[in-house]
């Protein structure tokens, strides 16, 4: 996504309660990971109709939903995130933009879709099952000691950088910038 950042003159980084208070509502975030996946400028109208399809879960939601989907917006939530420049909104064209500054707030969005789980949660997960494993394989149970611990060791080292790695990849490639 090319971004443009036409105030980049401002003072300092996000305080976290800013951010905190930008993350704390869904239909910010929305605009901001729906505003990462899209390339450059787009319309108010779009975008309440993409939220109001998320919280519906209709497509094309009900008339009534993107009405109040787009009034909270320009009212509320796109002033408030231009005024943090994280955005770019013309309210006289109604078309918004992701800036630079969007960096700050992007560190502290993982978005974990619904039935997924949190990569934090998938380490402890690992973790715990390495844990398991080991302790198994010490204590002769079931038919994980005729492996060993040194293979149990290696196995769960290597699952767990092999995962990093995807991680680190796939973190890479839904930055909001590069």
């Amino acid at each position: 996504m090319t971004v443009q950042d036409p105030s980049s003159d401002y003072d300092a980084e996000l305080e976290p309660s800013e951010i905190h208070n930008v993350l704390r509502n869904d239909r910010r975030r929305h605009t901001l990971k729906h505003l990462r996946d899209t390339e450059g400028v787009i319309s108010v109208d779009t975008l309440a109709e993409h939220i109001a399809a998320i919280e519906t879960g209709e497509s094309p939601p009900p008339r009534n939903v993107r009405k109040s989907v787009y009034v909270s917006l320009h009212q509320t939530h796109l002033p408030k995130l231009d005024e943090l420049d994280i955005i770019d909104y013309d309210q006289r064209s109604q078309e918004i933009e992701l800036l630079d500054r969007a960096q700050e707030v992007e560190v502290y969005m993982e978005v974990v879709p619904k039935g997924d789980i949190s990569w934090a949660t998938y380490y402890l997960g690992i973790s715990l099952l390495g844990v398991v494993t080991l302790l198994s394989a010490k204590f002769g149970l079931l038919f994980i000691s005729s492996f060993g611990i040194e293979f149990w060791s290696w196995y769960f080292l290597v699952l767990f950088g092999l995962s990093a790695l995807y991680h680190a990849y796939s973190e890479r490639s839904q930055r909001v910038l590069e």
